[in-house]
C-alpha cells in the first residue's frame, strides 16, 4: 500500500440527527474535511457523484476550491456519470481545476451506478444512438473526453478571429500537461476493467462489484486487479498503471467509535441485485480495535494489489469526527501495514 485518502458521498439531511443539513454544509464541511486531512498526512481527497440526490453532484466547483486550498493532498472523484457528461465541456472544467491545483486532479469516472430517477441523462439532453445502450453512450463519452484531453488541435480556426490564433487546428483551453494520465475508471467487472486498462486508465474498484464467480468479494476484486494490470501490459503501455479499492474502515480507539460503529453488522458480504441481470457483491465494512483491525485487513488481498485505499466517511458525522476516523487509521493501523 502506498496511498490512503478518504472518499465522501457527500450526504445532506435537514433532520435533527444529521451534521450536514444543507448542500452548503456539504459542500464547505468537504473542503474542511480535505484541509484537515491534508494537515494529518493523507494523500487523497475524492468526492462521488450523484445526481437528483441529496448528495454532491457538480464535482469541478469543489475540485477547484479544495485544489485552491490545498497544496499536497491529490484531489478527485470517484466517481463521474459519464452517461450525464459533454466530454468537451468536461475537458474544460478539468483543466481549470487540474490548473488551480497544480496537476493534482485525480478524475474518476465510470458509467455509473443505479440512480434516483428514470434515464435521468434524458433530461441532461443524452439519449443513446440507435442500437447503443446507455453503457456504450458513457465509454463514448469517455474515448472523447481522453482524445481531447491528450491536447492536440481538432476544430477549424476562423480566418477572421476575434483574437489572433496559434497556427494549425485548435485545441480546447485550458490544457493541463499531464492529466491524461490522472484520468480513471470505476469498473464494475473484469470485463471492463481490461477495457480501462486497453485504454490506459488507472482503475478504480469500490466496495461493490459484479459477482462473478461467488467468491469472496476481496478475492474477486483482487481477481480483477490482476486481469486489470495484465490487460495493461498486454496493451504495451510504458507507464504504470495506478489502482484504488474502496472500504468502510473504522478503528473503535475511543467511546464515539464504539457507540457508532461497534456493532455495525456489516462483518459479512452481501449479495443483490443492481437491477434485473445484474447480481452484484457489496463488501463487508471493518470495524475493531487496531490490533484486530490490522489483522483482518492483512487478509484483504484486494487491498494488497492496490496501490491506493480510500476510506469511505460518514460525512453527515461532521468534520471533526471525520478527520478523527481518518487519523486513527493513518496513525494506528497504516504503519502496521506498510
Amino acid at each position: 500500500m502506498k496511498k490512503i485518502g478518504f472518499l465522501s458521498f457527500g450526504h445532506w439531511s435537514p433532520s435533527p440527527q444529521s451534521g450536514t443539513r444543507s448542500a452548503a454544509d456539504a459542500l464547505l464541511q468537504s473542503i474542511d474535511l480535505a484541509v484537515a486531512a491534508e494537515e494529518l498526512g493523507a494523500d487523497g481527497a475524492y468526492f462521488r457523484v450523484h445526481h437528483f440526490a441529496r448528495q454532491l453532484s457538480a464535482p469541478f466547483p469543489l475540485l477547484a476550491a479544495v485544489g485552491a486550498k490545498t497544496s499536497r493532498i491529490e484531489i478527485g472523484t470517484g466517481v463521474i456519470d459519464m452517461r450525464y457528461e459533454n466530454p468537451l465541456y468536461m475537458a474544460e472544467d478539468a483543466g481549470v481545476a487540474d490548473l488551480i491545483a497544480g496537476g493534482r486532479l485525480q478524475l474518476g469516472i465510470s458509467r455509473g451506478s443505479p440512480e434516483q430517477v428514470i434515464d435521468g441523462w434524458n433530461y441532461f439532453g443524452y439519449q443513446p444512438e440507435a442500437g447503443e445502450t446507455e453503457s456504450d453512450m458513457a465509454r463514448k463519452h469517455t474515448e472523447v473526453l481522453l482524445d481531447v484531453l491528450r491536447g492536440e488541435g481538432f476544430a477549424k480556426p476562423n480566418p477572421q478571429p476575434m483574437f489572433p490564433n496559434p497556427p494549425g487546428l485548435l485545441r480546447l483551453e485550458p490544457y493541463s500537461e499531464g492529466l491524461r494520465e490522472r484520468i480513471w475508471w470505476g469498473a464494475g467487472s473484469n470485463a471492463t476493467a481490461e477495457w480501462a486498462a486497453k485504454l490506459g486508465m488507472n482503475l478504480q474498484s469500490s466496495t461493490l462489484k459484479d459477482d462473478e464467480t461467488g467468491e469472496p468479494f476481496h478475492i474477486q476484486q483482487a481477481k480483477q486487479i490482476r486481469a486489470y494490470r495484465a490487460a495493461w501490459q498486454a496493451a504495451g503501455h510504458t507507464r504504470q498503471p495506478r489502482v484504488s479499492v474502496s472500504r468502510s474502515i473504522f478503528a473503535l480507539v475511543d467511546d464515539r467509535d464504539r457507540a457508532y460503529f461497534g456493532r455495525s453488522g456489516q462483518e459479512r458480504d452481501s449479495v443483490g441485485y443492481l437491477d434485473e441481470k445484474t447480481r452484484a457483491i457489496f463488501g463487508r465494512s471493518y470495524a475493531a480495535e487496531p490490533e484486530k483491525l490490522i489483522k483482518l485487513l492483512a487478509d484483504d488481498e484486494a487491498i494488497a494489489e492496490a496501490d491506493t485505499l480510500l476510506l469511505t466517511v460518514p460525512n453527515q458525522l461532521g468534520v471533526d469526527y471525520n478527520a478523527h476516523v481518518i487519523e486513527a487509521i493513518l496513525k494506528y493501523v497504516a504503519p502496521e501495514l506498510g
